[in-house]
């Protein structure tokens, strides 16, 4: 009897812990597709984990995820969940393709287009030190929160249209530029923590890196100055600092960047709407 018993509840216990799992599975949040060059955000099964790319990703206590799909990339991406059951199972996200458009620039000072070495030197240096604020992966999910307009403009430069400086071939662009009015107060779009701040980098003058949690960050470039310091903890609508023409830039303007640690985003399509 005692032997049926123990039968008996192994049985039931098997059961529920598969029902559960199969419950959990369906308040899974992802999209089914999602843009070259965006952010995807989702919400998994609590305690579950999540991998992207074939590497484990940082998911909240309330199952909150998020992850870039890259400029260029083709098909689809594969999130994998694995349950506190320890049971594993992928969905696709369809990622849709996105035309990317050629742009002439021109009149940039010579030096900054091919710098010589002691400046290419300095830049390399100086980008390193940005590449390093970015790597951070804090446990806050300011991302979640619905981004505003940090300023409003004219849009004078696309993400990811390849630049041509002076008619010489350059990288594809890594953010948007809004043209506005030189000293436009720059608000922050989120809440979040200042990584970096520098007046004066050889190619984007005052610069200014906002982290927002799990590897989002947001920066801003160009700027006449900048009244936030590293640490500061700024509120959706503080101000940053201004719209400037530092660095290598041919009129005011702010270039606004969004990044899932190295992978650039189009910060566009987080205020898409507004």
């Amino acid at each position: 009897m005692r032997h049926l018993w123990r039968l008996l509840f192994f049985v039931l216990a098997s059961a529920t812990a598969h029902a559960q799992s199969i419950d959990t599975s369906r308040v899974i949040s992802l999209p089914t597709e999602a843009l070259e060059g965006s952010l995807v955000i989702g919400h998994a099964p609590v305690g579950a984990r999540v991998s992207v790319f074939d590497k484990d990703i940082r998911v909240g206590a309330d199952g909150a995820f998020v992850f870039a799909v890259p400029r260029e990339t083709k098909g689809s991406v594969r999130v994998t969940f694995t349950t506190t059951a320890h049971e594993s199972y992928s969905k696709q996200v369809k990622v849709l393709p996105k035309e990317w458009v050629e742009q002439r620039v021109n009149g940039v000072p010579p030096a900054t287009v091919n710098p010589p070495p002691a400046i290419a030197e300095r830049i390399a240096r100086e980008q390193a030190s940005v590449v390093e604020a970015r790597k951070r992966n804090d446990n806050r999910e300011d991302f979640l929160q619905t981004f505003i307009w940090p300023v409003k403009g004219r849009i004078s430069g696309q993400f990811g249209n390849r630049r041509v400086y002076n008619g010489q071939p350059g990288a594809a662009h890594s953010g948007a530029d809004i043209a506005a009015a030189k000293d436009t107060p720059i608000k922050a779009p989120a809440d979040g923590v200042i990584t970096f701040a520098n007046p004066d980098l050889y190619l984007t003058g005052g610069t200014v890196v906002l982290d927002h949690g799990f590897g989002v960050s947001t920066n801003y470039l160009h700027m006449s100055r900048i009244d936030v310091k590293v640490g500061d903890v700024v509120k959706q609508g503080d101000i940053l600092g201004a719209v400037g023409a530092t660095g290598r830039a041919t009129g005011p303007h702010l270039h606004w960047g969004m990044s899932w640690f190295e992978t650039r985003v189009d910060p566009l399509l987080m205020v898409q709407g507004q």
